[in-house]
């Protein structure tokens, strides 16, 4: 593109669902349900971990490029021990999603914005087993995406805004 250049994982998008059976689903607007808590004492059918494991690692592999489904491939990778039915229908989840973006991609412009912005959050206690939250969070140069990360925090905060100040301090070590 003369405006800049183009990054998307589209073929590879396309590999995985033709792989895992799911070139023909019904695609949705999210890439996990808003309010999903999983558990590892979840008591659903045990599946095939070797599959789930390599579902999930294609799915890593794709968060290069998709910070959009970052923070729920975070989620079930978290599961890969002992996956259930249950972590597998939301993995799917999240294949129905990319059916429905697999367009998308990172846009890189040749602006001469170089105005430095971030954005960071967190949930907290999101993960109902250990009380830890998650933080996330997206930096752009001008208006071109440089940076991106959702990962579980180290410690278990006591307050909302304990995990929020966690999540503002360690966003500032990846913004320098």
């Amino acid at each position: 593109m003369e405006d800049g250049i183009f990054i998307s994982q589209e073929s590879y998008t396309n590999e995985i669902l033709k792989k895992f059976n799911m070139l023909d689903c019904n695609p949705v607007n999210t890439p996990m349900e808003s309010g999903t808590k999983l558990s590892k004492f979840d008591e659903g059918e045990n599946v095939d971990p070797i599959f789930f494991k390599s579902l999930v690692g294609s799915l890593r592999y794709l968060t290069c490029t998709g910070l959009d489904i970052l923070f729920a491939v975070g989620v079930v990778s978290r599961f890969m021990e002992a996956p259930t039915s249950t972590y597998l229908k939301v993995t799917r989840r999240i294949l129905r999603y990319l059916k429905g973006m697999i367009d998308l991609g990172l846009f890189y412009s040749c602006s001469s914005d170089f105005n430095l912005m971030g954005f960071c959050d967190s949930d907290y206690a999101g993960d109902i087993d250990d009380r830890k939250s998650t933080t996330g969070f997206v930096f752009f140069l001008g208006d071109s995406v440089i940076s991106w990360s959702s990962k579980k925090q180290s410690i278990v905060t006591l307050s909302t805004c304990e995990a929020e100040y966690i999540t503002a301090t360690s966003c500032t070590c990846h913004a320098i």
